[in-house]
């Protein structure tokens, strides 16, 4: 298990002073990197070897949103690779112990020189060290816009750097972030699971036409936001649970 500690800073707070849900999937992203630049696969190594990681499913259950000023231990765990496949779980705890969040991810091997999957080293297993899974309900990564429920579209928008990291296509946090503004205008409700499946990758100047699902579940709300473009190819889906309902969902 790879572990490092934190303290919620002001710039990563919403207007109520919990962590912003964006701000949230950086730590988990965060924490893998660290892990893999103290362990030699670092963003180095990926790119003298021509290797690239993306993600493709996340699924992110939370009990409580740290707040300003909280302590945090943030910890990642993969615990399978197999073939191109890299399974990881992560966590993050509050100063107690206390478990706030708990999730899963997916992640897939890229070859650059002929964009295509590829076999994962054996050599970086070992570095890695795999460990047991967290105990979670483990949902499938698939996540298909529903049938039912109320749909609309929002107006299209180019992807901006502002939304690229180093591999120059859309981070994965940032279709978070994006996904919840085009859900909540204003104060986002409480969240009780974030999942997203990506499909493809999103380039500088590329279109996003946006559409968003509202449908109830248990007493709460799904909200679900799917980042297409003008063919209708989907590039990611991302969904959220809404523990009270939806008041300021678009």
């Amino acid at each position: 298990m790879y572990t490092f500690e934190s303290r919620i800073r002001y710039s990563e707070v919403d207007a109520a002073g919990g962590l912003k849900l964006t701000s949230l999937i950086d730590y988990l992203q965060d924490c893998s990197t660290f892990q893999s630049e103290d362990v030699g696969y670092g963003l180095q190594w990926l790119s003298d070897h021509g290797f690239i990681w993306v993600v493709n499913a996340w699924q992110v259950e939370i009990a409580r949103l740290p707040r300003l000023g909280e302590r945090v231990t943030v910890g990642t765990n993969p615990y399978d690779i197999h073939g191109f496949i890299g399974l990881r779980n992560f966590f993050m705890d509050d100063a107690e112990g206390n478990r706030l969040v708990v999730a899963n991810s997916v992640w897939s091997f890229l070859d650059l020189n002929t964009n295509a999957a590829a076999r994962a080293p054996e050599e970086m297993k070992e570095a890695y060290g795999l460990g047991e899974k967290l105990p979670m309900e483990y949902l499938g990564r698939k996540l298909p816009f529903p049938a039912d429920g109320e749909t609309v579209r929002a107006e299209s928008f180019e992807v901006r750097t502002e939304h690229l990291d180093t591999n120059l296509h859309v981070n994965n946090g940032q279709y978070i972030r994006l996904a919840t503004e085009q859900a909540f205008a204003g104060t986002v409700p409480e969240i009780t699971r974030i999942r997203a499946e990506y499909k493809k990758q999103a380039h500088l100047g590329d279109v996003f036409c946006p559409r968003i699902n509202r449908r109830s579940a248990d007493g709460g709300m799904l909200v679900t936001v799917c980042f297409s473009d003008e063919a209708d190819e989907t590039w990611c889906t991302v969904e959220f649970t809404c523990a009270h309902g939806t008041e300021g969902a678009v």
